[in-house]
């Protein structure tokens, strides 16, 4: 790595001079506690020489000599440094240098997050170095990713060790290992430093905006599956009545009047009506949810990597196709449960009792045939594939419009709301008609195909026969949307997938 990744990878104020490394240095030639005077002889360094170092890094990034550093003064520093923005963590290192929380950090409170830094990374230095020889050998490194449950191959390991390896002798020093994460303000475990390491290694590449290799590999992926599941299963159940209002009004062949459809379910099972089907829609959305986020986030990966142009964003066009794709592949995978789940909703047995999921599942597959499963899944592909790259390209476009017009790179759950409410009712009105066809598909096995659908509707009902339910749809879909992505973006930060 050459230019800016280089100057982010070390970082060498004035005061920090290169020392010899021919020999690595250790003091504590077992584990037990460590002090500062085991780091002071690790690093060869004298207590007034280490004085000097400190007061001379924190002058360069008080450079007017006011006395205390601000988040300005943080953030123009981290780039005097060159370390672009993926990953140099200016406001987190404000917050934890700044004891009294008066957004000031002076002198004392920087000299103790050093000294609370240096010990820290040592710590884990000691742990890593199994022989204790005073470095980090690459068999080490690749022994502590494994049994943190990181996977990484060879390519990837000489990788990492490359980034810290100042000297390039093939090992890890505690100066090196210092250097590379002494500005890293979050809690140095071994996942967290390789975490930070993939977005170092990403700014190199260009690829801000893909789910990296290595550790997400064999980490993230249940994370992202976990997140679209229960962002999709969230968002369902609260808007569980306005879906089965929907389905109602769609399969009307007669004028459709919401006030009627709303008396006919509150008078089959008051409250527990309008969340007929919901458990089969929480089964379903979680896995389709999850499928859909997942498979988009590698599409992105993929089309990111097919461009080698060396720029992280993929652009509209690639975010249409990423979500177009990972539509369909949702959608098919779970489209039996779809298909069960609208037949239960549109259900009117002469008794007026519901049938158990179960036996009408059985029933659909002795009486129809398992084909039967699949009704509607053409219309439905022909929709869900717009749908989920204009929802999901529209919301992503709209959070970096945010980010640039509020000059914030972790824009807020009200700008979060705001762009999946528009993006949701854009992408759910473009593809309303193939709804209506695939959902008449589904419950009434007379028709004949798609076109048969098409021709009996505009015969009988007319074009705006197509359009029947959009309004309970719409307001069903704005909520659904808004509480998906938000859940979906809090839940990648609880479980540190941003």
């Amino acid at each position: 790595m050459s230019g800016a990744g280089e100057a982010a990878e070390h970082v060498n104020f004035p005061a920090m001079a290169a020392k010899d490394k021919s020999e690595c240095c250790n003091p504590v030639k077992k584990p037990g506690p460590i002090s500062m005077d085991h780091v002071l002889a690790a690093l060869r360094e004298t207590k007034e020489e280490r004085d000097v170092r400190i007061k001379s890094m924190f002058n360069f990034f008080d450079p007017s000599a006011e006395g205390y550093l601000d988040y300005a003064r943080i953030e123009k520093g981290l780039s005097a440094l060159q370390i672009p923005p993926e990953y140099k963590f200016a406001k987190e290192l404000l917050n934890v240098c700044d004891a009294n929380k008066d957004g000031r950090v002076d002198y004392q409170e920087f000299r103790k997050y050093m000294d609370d830094k240096e010990l820290e990374l040592y710590r884990i230095f000691q742990a890593i170095d199994v022989e204790h020889n005073g470095c980090i050998l690459p068999e080490e490194l690749l022994d502590a990713l494994l049994k943190a449950g990181i996977e990484i191959d060879d390519d990837e390991l000489a990788s990492f060790v490359e980034h810290v390896d100042k000297d390039n002798n093939g090992i890890i020093t505690f100066e090196e290992w210092r250097d590379f994460l002494l500005l890293y303000p979050h809690e140095a475990t071994i996942e967290n430093i390789y975490r930070y390491w993939e977005r170092v290694y990403l700014v190199d590449i260009g690829e801000q905006a893909v789910i990296p290799e290595g550790i997400s590999k064999h980490v993230h992926a249940t994370k992202y599956l976990i997140a679209g599941g229960v962002a999709g299963a969230a968002s369902r159940t609260a808007t569980a009545p306005l879906d089965r209002l929907k389905v109602i009004l769609q399969v009307q062949t007669k004028r459709a009047c919401i006030t009627t459809a709303v008396k006919e379910i509150w008078n089959e099972g008051r409250l527990k009506g309008f969340f007929r089907g919901n458990g089969l829609n929480v089964l379903k959305v979680a896995p389709e949810s999850a499928i859909k986020f997942y498979t988009y986030e590698m599409m992105k990966n993929v089309i990111g990597g097919d461009k080698g142009d060396g720029h992280g964003d993929i652009g509209t066009s690639g975010r249409l196709m990423a979500g177009g794709v990972a539509g369909a592949v949702a959608q098919t995978a779970i489209y039996p449960m779809d298909l069960v789940k609208t037949r239960l909703q549109t259900f009117a047995g002469e008794s007026g009792k519901v049938p158990s999921l179960g036996k009408l599942s059985r029933d659909i597959w002795v009486q129809e045939g398992p084909r039967t499963f699949y009704r509607g899944l053409v219309p439905s592909l022909l929709g869900i594939i717009p749908y989920a790259g204009i929802d999901l390209a529209a919301y992503e476009t709209l959070k970096e419009w945010s980010k640039t017009y509020f000059h914030d790179n972790d824009p807020g759950p009200l700008v979060q709301l705001s762009c999946g409410t528009v993006s949701g009712a854009l992408g759910a009105t473009c593809v309303y008609p193939l709804q209506v066809i695939r959902t008449r598909m589904q419950a009434d096995p007379s028709y004949n195909g798609m076109g048969d659908v098409i021709r009996k509707t505009l015969k009988v009902e007319g074009f705006t026969a197509f359009y029947k339910g959009l309004f309970p749809n719409l307001l069903k879909v704005v909520p659904a949307a808004s509480i998906t992505y938000l859940v979906y973006e809090t839940m990648k930060k609880s479980l540190d997938l941003d």
